[in-house]
């Protein structure tokens, strides 16, 4: 028998029900804690199985209809039908899972969660693409959520920027007419204050009618384009010649104007407006003062940075990725910041031994990946080190390294908080504040 009924007594990291079926656990798509709904088993696994929803007997009071047509079959996102903020409350609950879990340590006090748009906001991303014969045309789009082999089949997308998420079907047919329509294996896009960028990853040279369809696409619609036929460092703009990808953080809500270049495959958070109120409330916790001396470890761009130079004496922004570190002191010089210097390093070595990490900090700022910052901090913080502010994208890392941080180096874990960067999505972002005992 494939086929229950069951109360959904938790909801999983990943934004599915979660139920229990003679003692084993069933994590069920598309249903939400409290609900009572008829599930399928679509697969079978030692210590859980994996279900789908096939009817919902009780509805949760926090149930919405999802904006896009496509949800439950799109991957992209996993939570939009649930209100926003019960969104926020269950990420809340994961990070406090997570700090009392793996960290075993709690905040002082929890921030307030930030918000910002829910929709529209991704400026960032990846589409798949997929020439499909059965259907006879080209799906452009993310992964379906029951399948990540196969592409959804989508026409819109409503989380991601509008310049591109109201053109996805428009994109499969542009593609599907294209000579390359097998060979284009996907699309990555990159949203700049004045310029969208497209860039077209193909597996083989492009013919001369190609590139002139996508020069047209690009014309009609208001892109850049880009191509890359190998890796990273082939890609190369086929139009206009010379495209601008820049942002700006204006002033105010306690930071000072910067503006920051960047290429179409380049880090940036892909939230453009969590990203301004992440950084105000960094520096606002970081609390900058004009004598401090602060290493802003995974620095990217120098996101960061480069507001944090305006407020200090110096800042040092490390990272392990050669062009983004070229192009945050590129973005230095051109906000006529000089107090502010970039080193390259792999943070997941032992970098000790380096001028940058032997100098007495007074401040520092986390912004690691998935993985955390733990290798960097079986060397740093120093002494002199008053004050951390540590920003995640994974909250199992987080809470791991602050357990590092309060039993191994004595700091206090003053504050945390989520930051929706990711609305719709499992995803949570957080900041937290440690302050030296």
């Amino acid at each position: 028998m494939n086929e229950f009924e069951a109360p959904i007594t938790d909801l999983s990291h990943d934004g599915r029900g979660v139920a229990r079926i003679d003692g084993k656990t069933v994590f069920v798509s598309g249903a939400l804690l409290g609900e009572q709904v008829r599930l399928k088993i679509r697969k079978r696994h030692r210590h859980f199985d994996e279900a789908e929803t096939l009817q919902i007997i009780t509805p949760s009071p926090h149930r919405v209809e999802p904006r896009c047509p496509h949800f439950g079959q799109c991957g992209g996102c996993s939570l939009q039908h649930l209100d926003a903020a019960s969104q926020i409350e269950a990420k809340q609950r994961v990070l406090v899972d997570n700090f009392a879990r793996i960290g075993k340590v709690e905040p002082e006090s929890w921030l307030p969660p930030l918000t910002d748009e829910a929709w529209g906001y991704r400026r960032k991303g990846r589409l798949s693409v997929r020439a499909v014969a059965k259907k006879g045309r080209v799906l452009v789009g993310f992964r379906e959520e029951s399948n990540p082999r196969f592409v959804a089949d989508i026409t819109r997308c409503e989380v991601v920027h509008p310049a591109i998420g109201t053109k996805i079907g428009l994109l499969g047919e542009l593609v599907g007419g294209m000579d390359a329509a097998a060979d284009i294996a996907q699309i990555e896009f990159a949203a700049g204050d004045d310029t969208v960028a497209l860039v077209f990853r193909h597996l083989k040279p492009l013919s001369e009618g190609d590139r002139a369809k996508l020069i047209t696409f690009a014309q009609e619609h208001g892109f850049a384009i880009y191509l890359q036929p190998g890796g990273i460092s082939s890609v190369h703009p086929l139009w206009p010649e010379n495209p601008r990808l820049a942002f700006r953080v204006p002033a105010g809500d306690g930071l000072d104007d910067v503006e920051l270049e960047f290429q179409p495959l380049d880090f940036v958070q892909v939230n453009a407006g969590m990203n301004r109120r992440m950084m105000a409330h960094a520096l606002e916790l970081l609390d900058p003062q004009p004598t401090d001396h602060v290493l802003d470890l995974f620095c990217g761009l120098g996101n960061f940075t480069l507001p944090l130079a305006r407020r200090v004496a110096e800042v040092t922004g490390v990272e392990g990725e050669h062009g983004l570190v070229a192009r945050a002191a590129e973005n230095a010089a051109r906000n006529s910041i000089t107090n502010a210097n970039f080193h390259v390093a792999n943070l997941f070595e032992d970098q000790r031994g380096t001028e940058w990490a032997r100098k007495p900090w007074d401040k520092l700022l986390l912004d690691p990946p998935r993985a955390g910052a733990d290798k960097v901090l079986e060397y740093l913080p120093h002494k002199e080190t008053s004050r951390i502010v540590y920003v995640s994208c994974h909250p199992a890392s987080l809470a791991r390294d602050a357990g590092i941080l309060v039993n191994q180096h004595g700091f206090r874990l003053v504050s945390a908080g989520v930051m929706d960067m990711f609305p719709h999505t499992a995803h949570v972002e957080s900041i937290a504040l440690f302050e030296r005992s």
